[in-house]
């Protein structure tokens, strides 16, 4: 495989395929067993460090350290400074101007706020984050990093929609070389011009993004007939639902958006015909109608609320996604209706033989390490037969001795599916789905959106992936300003709404910085003076070596057009004094043009950079 320059190459393949190997490689920390790697020495490799230490330096220095060359340029200029060595400050100060030093904080800061940090999170130290937010910290400092390559494993994990949207438009201007995993078809679709996809050991490099690889892949399995008739009643389904509310004019948005998914869906179908996962989900033992009502209800922490006056009735059928800016109270809500925090205030209504089905990433944490998928199934249901059991867990590719293993060494994907396999079980009538899709694959994630919409009962589901969203719900819910109410649009409004509400906040953040100056504003100001300073010295002395070159030589061409006109010389035998005086005229006037053109260039230059207060 060979890469370019700017390409910006989506990695895929099975959980096990090698994707982190290679990885592993590029960074230099494995070495091929075989064949040659050939990469230009010069280049910054940036990547995502995997483990955090509890720092106690503010997080926007942590971030800052991932641009180890302006670390370098500062730690010399404090010696620089302390030596005296006025040469070498100069030298160090224009370094800075060249790689925008001046404004590496801003950068930082922005890159900070689009993760989801907020301004007064800035300066706390990293150690009082938690392992989530620590995550985003490395992935802020990878990004800070002036790379040639970057090696982005799964960056979405913990990320919330709002960040991963911020995020894909951070990459899309990335100048770099980009090599990214992800299982999120979306944002790979939003960003990569190639898919490197691993297979059966060998890897193909294809053109375009993950719907062009889909497709192609597709045509080289178009002979295996068999998954059309499996895609039937999927295709069937989603038929219905359009037949039912494309003429209302609340569900039309969402019936264009299952329109869109049908005609994906029959195209791309060909390319997970030999998927490994296939299941569904176990029809609800009861129906209640509606399932849950909440009623003037109120929810936060510490007696204080974060959601207030929330209004819902949750009915059998229906799919409901959470939008929202990090911290606005999504997770709070699931909780809510999880029954895992009390309400403040407000009225609950469950329907009778209510069964709620709670999935959110802390549940892992309760797989009991030393039992296997196939134990965990016997002890939620022992009356069943140990093989209907492993035929269940077959659809989760928990096969043969895996499924009798313990899963303590399990993968984050393996633990999330085995998770995801005990809930189904229980025959849930409402679903509460918070981040389902971190650490499961592609193939994964469509085995799911599938069974999903085919589900019985209701949805509630919280997702930084597009694709399930758009697939599986019909309407949304934002929760924002205190407030959860219907969202009025689609995915692609939502993302205006998010882009509107950054304005606005960026809008106050210069009116507060405006209306605070503080000791760092004055030290910006001071420094990008001095630098000015720094930028114009060298120009304005070649200007005045030019000026003084000029004089001179003007002063000998007119002496020289002075003896030029004498008429002796052109009747004189001899002819070499004239031609010695047409050469040195010659020479003059070349001299004295490239100088006035050097001149107006640098004036030129000197206008460029801004006058000095």
């Amino acid at each position: 495989m060979q890469l370019h320059p700017g390409h910006k190459v989506g990695l895929t393949g099975a959980n096990g395929a090698g994707k982190s190997s290679l990885f592993a490689m590029l960074r230099g920390e494995v070495h091929p067993e075989q064949g040659d790697l050939e990469m230009p020495a010069s280049w910054v490799v940036a990547h995502v460090a995997q483990e955090t230490p509890a720092l106690a330096m503010p997080a926007i220095e942590f971030v800052l350290d991932g641009d180890a060359e302006l670390r370098e340029i500062e730690a010399g200029l404090v010696a620089a400074e302390t030596n005296h060595q006025g040469e070498l400050i100069a030298e160090l100060h224009q370094r800075l101007t060249d790689i925008d030093g001046y404004s590496a904080k801003a950068r930082a800061s922005e890159l900070l706020n689009g993760l989801g940090f907020s301004q007064t999170a800035l300066q706390q130290p990293v150690s009082t984050f938690s392992g989530g937010w620590r995550v985003r910290l490395n992935l802020a400092r990878a990004l800070m990093c002036r790379s040639d390559l970057l090696l982005l494993d799964e960056p979405t994990n913990h990320l919330d929609l709002d960040a991963v949207i911020w995020l894909e438009s951070w990459l899309q201007s990335y100048r770099g070389t980009l090599l990214l995993i992800s299982h999120d078809r979306d944002f790979l679709d939003a960003i990569v011009n190639h898919i490197a996809h691993i297979e059966q050991q060998t890897l193909t490099l294809y053109r375009g993004g993950y719907s062009d690889f889909e497709r192609q892949r597709a045509e080289k399995l178009a002979l295996q007939q068999a998954m059309f008739e499996k895609q039937q009643r999927k295709v069937a389904h989603l038929h219905s639902y359009i037949d039912r509310f494309r003429v209302q004019a609340t569900k039309a948005r969402q019936a264009q958006s299952r329109i869109k998914a049908l005609e994906r869906m029959e195209m791309i179908s060909a390319a997970h015909v030999d998927s490994q996962f296939s299941f569904e989900f176990r029809a609800p033992i009861a129906a209640p109608d509606p399932l849950l009502v909440l009623d003037d209800m109120s929810v936060g922490y510490q007696h204080k609320p974060l959601i207030s006056n929330i209004e819902l009735a949750i009915r059998p059928g229906e799919r409901i996604g959470l939008l929202g800016k990090n911290g606005a109270g999504k997770t709070t809500l699931i909780k809510l209706l999880a029954h895992e925090l009390a309400p403040l205030g407000g009225k609950r209504v469950e329907g009778k033989d209510l069964n709620i089905g709670y999935f959110a990433q802390h549940q892992l944490e309760q797989l009991r390490p030393d039992d296997s998928p196939l134990q965990h199934m016997m002890k939620l249901d022992p009356l069943t037969r140990e093989q209907e059991h492993l035929n269940y867990l077959g659809g989760f590719d928990f096969k043969g001795d895996m499924a009798r293993a313990p899963c303590a060494n399990f993968s984050g994907g393996e633990k999330s599916r085995l998770a995801l396999a005990l809930l189904i079980w229980t025959r849930p009538n409402l679903l509460l789905l918070d981040e389902p899709t971190n650490h499961l694959d592609l193939e994964m994630r469509h085995a799911l959106t599938l069974a999903l919409q085919d589900f019985e009962g209701g949805v509630i589901l919280v997702s930084h992936d597009r694709a399930l969203l758009r697939a599986t719900c019909d309407e949304f819910i934002l929760v924002a300003d205190g407030k959860a109410t219907q969202f009025d649009g689609d995915l692609e409004d939502y993302g205006q709404w998010l882009n509107e509400q950054r304005i606005k906040e960026n809008k106050l953040n210069q009116v507060v910085a405006t209306d605070k100056p503080n000791k760092n504003d004055r030290a910006a100001n001071k420094a990008e003076r001095q630098a000015r300073i720094l930028e114009r010295r060298p120009l304005l002395k070649e200007l005045e070596q030019i000026e003084r070159n000029m004089a001179q030589w003007q002063t000998d061409k007119k002496l020289c057009d002075e003896q030029l006109n004498d008429a002796d010389l052109y009747t004189s035998a001899d002819k070499s004094v004239l031609q010695q005086l047409l050469k040195t005229q010659a020479t003059l006037t070349n001299q004295l043009e490239s100088a006035e053109e050097r001149w107006l260039t640098l004036h030129e230059m000197l206008e460029a950079i801004p006058a000095l207060d």
